[in-house]
């Protein structure tokens, strides 16, 4: 292990605070992790460096939903005869959405959330969180002061991921580019946008911005969208963006990037192929990388800015001891706020079984492994249609040597779909093991499908025989019909 003594130094000559439980990081991941170790007992404190509550509270799933909500809440009056009628023609109202988008937010600020932390019983420092060494954690203050924490059984790292930008793009740091920061929170609408990236991200914020007014064009590398998943899902997402008026463009990647040093200046996307392209502002959605930089991974033997590799339990690998723990985007297992909150659950009561001196239940499913990151992690993408995935996909499952085959079915044909919206497009999809009879995943697209997929996950974690699936009898006449005709496929 090789350590800085600069830091070591610096950590030395602080007055050592004792916990029982440091958490860097105070998103929604961590939040949780130190939840459940103050419910168990353990005085836990937290270091939070930005907002307490996270990227995903502020930048990401907060206000990226608040700003997509009315979009599907207008497409589906306008989907309904006499609804329709009402609503009129009209588009949404910006200031009105970004006030509600704001109000989400609670207008960036975090009071609400600090007061949760302490009404919790937890400690809240604010700064900079660094490892220093074994259960050791300095928190350096805006103002350059500096404090050393001491953990008696844990140290959890749930500093979470930042967006990525390309570093081989001429003039991208000129042109002064949107993240999914800016693009969640920017308080106008642009009047052009281009967004690059297909992947979530990137089909959301479209969604979003172009039904609040700007001219948008989505640019993507590769040949369709959404490649996580199954294939109709890029290909219904697709056609309602094109519906929609948004300029998708395929097999598209950006040489270089202009943009003049003054207020108001167009960026130029110079394309592959030499088009030129102006926009008013340019959002990247191409990938997220670890916030681990700067954490003080050195200290404790592991490479700084990459992913924490590790079990089932969280515990990182690579660290002798058992103290140290990775939960949310920062170990790159499932990068999803709830998936990280059910890994913070794991993690918390990890923590607490070794704290008080009992073994852990790691076997599959069992009460110190987050299992379902592999098996049943839910996923929903808020365009217009809708996407609700959970488990594998059918390329996935093969790849992976199961014996399964896929049942599909026309949504749209389901009598509680029509009745949900005219001329309602949608589909739906089960992977199923013949060897074992259960379902390893599902996918469905169409409008108001998210409320499909809890369903889908109690089915897929709990490893539900399609023999007692057939038992569970869905109302009528409402979208969830469409498991009759998915089990009957099933059963062959």
């Amino acid at each position: 292990m090789t350590t800085d003594p600069t830091a070591s130094a610096a950590a030395s000559s602080a007055v050592p605070e004792e916990y029982d439980v440091i958490v860097v990081g105070a998103g929604p991941t961590g939040e949780n992790v130190a939840d459940r170790t103050a419910a168990a007992g353990l005085r836990t404190v937290i270091v939070e460096s930005e907002l307490v509550g996270g990227e995903c509270s502020y930048w990401a799933c907060m206000p990226s939903k608040a700003l997509l909500r009315p979009v599907a809440a207008l497409a589906d009056a306008r989907a309904v005869a006499g609804a329709r009628e009402a609503v009129g023609s009209g588009g949404l109202d910006p200031a009105a959405v970004l006030a509600r988008r704001d109000s989400f937010t609670s207008h960036w600020k975090d009071d609400g959330q600090v007061k949760w932390v302490r009404e919790t019983g937890i400690d809240l420092v604010r700064g900079h969180g660094r490892l220093a060494g074994e259960r050791r954690v300095t928190v350096e203050a805006e103002d350059g002061s500096e404090r050393l924490l001491v953990a008696r059984h844990a140290v959890a790292v749930c500093t979470g991921s930042r967006s990525v930008l390309p570093q081989d793009v001429p003039g991208l740091a000129e042109a002064r580019p949107w993240t999914n920061r800016e693009a969640t929170a920017s308080p106008t609408v642009p009047g052009r946008l281009a967004v690059v990236g297909g992947g979530v991200v990137g089909v959301e914020l479209a969604t979003a911005w172009r039904a609040l007014g700007s001219e948008v064009v989505l640019l993507v590398r590769g040949s369709g969208l959404l490649p996580r998943m199954e294939p109709f899902a890029g290909e219904l997402v697709a056609e309602g963006l094109r519906d929609a008026g948004v300029d998708l463009r395929f097999g598209t990647s950006v040489a270089s990037l202009e943009r003049a040093d003054e207020p108001g200046a167009d960026v130029v996307l110079v394309l592959a192929d030499g088009e030129r392209l102006a926009v008013d502002e340019v959002l990247y959605a191409t990938g997220r990388a670890p916030r681990t930089a700067d954490i003080g991974l050195e200290q404790v033997g592991l490479h700084p800015g990459g992913w924490l590799d590790v079990d089932d339990s969280c515990t990182v690998l690579g660290v002798d001891g058992d103290w140290l723990y990775a939960a949310g985007d920062v170990n790159h297992r499932a990068l999803l706020t709830h998936q990280g909150k059910y890994q913070a659950r794991i993690a918390g009561a990890a923590i607490a079984a070794r704290a008080q001196g009992r073994p852990l239940d790691t076997a599959r499913w069992g009460k110190h492994a987050a299992s379902a990151d592999s098996a049943g992690a839910p996923q929903v993408v808020f365009t217009h249609p809708e996407v609700a995935a959970v488990g594998l996909t059918l390329d996935a499952a093969e790849r992976a040597g199961l014996r399964v085959k896929a049942i599909d079915h026309d949504l749209g044909a389901v009598a509680g779909a029509s009745l949900y919206g005219d001329d309602y497009r949608g589909r739906a999809r089960v992977v199923f093991d013949l060897d074992r009879e259960v379902l390893v995943g599902a996918s469905f697209v169409g409008p108001g499908v998210s409320e499909l997929l809890h369903s889908a996950t109690v089915a897929v974690v709990g490893e539900v025989p399609i023999d007692r699936l057939w038992h569970a009898v869905p109302a009528y006449p409402t979208i969830s019909e469409v498991w009759l005709r998915l089990l009957e496929g099933c059963r062959g």
